[in-house]
């Protein structure tokens, strides 16, 4: 998350914390950085702005005419938005409301694609929310040119929770939260990844088409990520929470080629999985806050640190958040994380075999005194294609939890749209 609720104040403060006292000089000056070119309209978070929160985008490419591709992306409470490359809004489309006015409201988390599902008899392209506030998916088509759209609703009515028992649980909100999209090049299939709030979960939903040109999804398997970690030192570490809380995964893709997931456990670093969930996970890296005790304080609902005993990474600062990946046609490219807790972006080495080492880090930078940078960033996407003259080397699609939306005060979050060429220049 960008700007985390009061339940989870204790790991944001360890995070903000942390960030101050272990960043080292380079994370502070002489890292690259890229500007925006355009950015979305200010979303607010307030009953006067619809309780829009700006949180993960997914950018749509237009085969036939790519000038006129889309970014979706998620308003959490205020449902998903649809801009075009020049970051105006087209569509909105609201979260559904909870089954009483007494049970939680949707909450749009996490948005991905899926590209040519089969779908009333013809193939289309859908995009795939995480509902956290229902604990469902809710998948829609995408048609460009459709009055009334681009996006139609075509969930499958009857659609059962991803988690949750009953809707007591679901009010409990150990919901669907992170999403990744993935068709499995052998058999055609396609599916999504969910990960759960306040838990280390992780679901395999198998989408299914339906007969009347809805899409349902059934459970394949779940896989738990560690909550504890053995330390070099002999110790056991568990990342402070509020009590009950487990270190969660949200940003999470797919590498389409050989079908590895890339999950980011927030405030413990980057696992490396087979995308069927099968398999042992491999933590590619840390955060540079792993292994630092934290005491949680009720009053406060807070966490303070211990002392760093030198176990986490170099790279990035809790949380780990939105992850997307630059591929190549040569098989090349490289899988970018967001640092938010020190406003970078950081890449890794796309192949397997180089070990997913270490590129780059940098920022994305204010371009203008009207065109500010992105901050605390929680989701992030990249395409690298033409997207029409704006995009000819691409595009990056970052949130930015910190919009300055000229002399208001109220808080504000939006999305930064970035020239993915000037990023590559970084990476090279």
């Amino acid at each position: 998350m960008t700007i985390r609720l009061a339940v989870r104040a204790s790991t944001l403060a360890l995070c903000t914390t942390l960030a101050t006292s272990f960043a080292p000089p380079a994370q502070a000056s002489g890292i690259d950085s890229v500007q925006p070119k355009a950015e979305t309209t200010p979303l607010f978070d307030d009953e006067a702005g619809g309780n829009a929160n700006a949180d993960d985008p997914a950018i749509w490419r237009n085969a036939t005419d790519p000038g006129r591709s889309l970014v979706i992306a998620t308003a959490k409470q205020g449902g998903l938005r649809v801009y075009d490359l020049d970051a105006r809004q087209v569509q909105s489309l609201p979260a559904p409301a909870g089954p009483s006015a007494d049970d939680k409201p949707g909450r749009f988390n996490n948005v991905d694609l899926v590209h040519g599902l089969r779908l009333g008899g013809t193939r289309a392209d859908v995009a795939v929310v995480s509902d956290r506030g229902n604990d469902r998916l809710r998948i829609y088509r995408i048609d460009r040119d459709k009055p009334g759209g681009p996006l139609t609703d075509v969930t499958a009515p009857g659609v059962r929770p991803v988690f949750s028992a009953d809707q007591d649980e679901i009010n409990e909100q150990q919901t669907a939260y992170g999403l990744a999209t993935w068709t499995d090049r052998t058999t055609g299939r396609s599916y999504a990844l969910v990960s759960q709030r306040n838990r280390t979960r992780i679901a395999l939903l198998e989408l299914l088409p339906t007969a009347a040109g809805t899409v349902d999804y059934r459970q394949v398997r779940t896989l738990d990520l560690p909550s504890s970690f053995r330390l070099p030192n002999g110790a056991t570490w568990t990342p402070c929470a509020e009590p009950g809380e487990l270190p969660q995964v949200e940003g999470m893709v797919v590498d389409p080629a050989d079908g590895t997931l890339y999950a980011g456990q927030e405030d413990v670093g980057i696992w490396r999985i087979d995308a069927g969930l099968t398999g042992t996970p491999t933590l590619i890296d840390k955060v540079r806050e792993y292994g630092v005790p934290g005491t949680y304080d009720e009053q406060t609902e807070e966490c303070t640190p211990g002392i760093d005993p030198g176990f986490g990474g170099t790279h990035l600062t809790a949380d780990v958040e939105g992850l997307t990946l630059v591929s190549e046609p040569d098989g090349d490219g490289y899988l970018l994380a967001s640092s938010q807790g020190d406003n970078t972006f950081v890449a890794y080495d796309r192949e397997r075999d180089e070990d997913n080492e270490y590129e780059n880090t940098f920022r994305i930078a204010a371009a203008s005194t009207t065109l500010d940078g992105s901050e605390v960033c929680d989701g992030a996407a990249a395409l690298n294609a033409p997207l029409g003259t704006r995009y000819p080397n691409g595009l990056l699609v970052v949130q930015d939890g910190q919009e300055t939306p000229g002399d208001s005060d109220r808080e504000a979050t939006g999305f930064k749209f970035v020239d993915l060429g000037e990023v590559d220049d970084t990476i090279d």
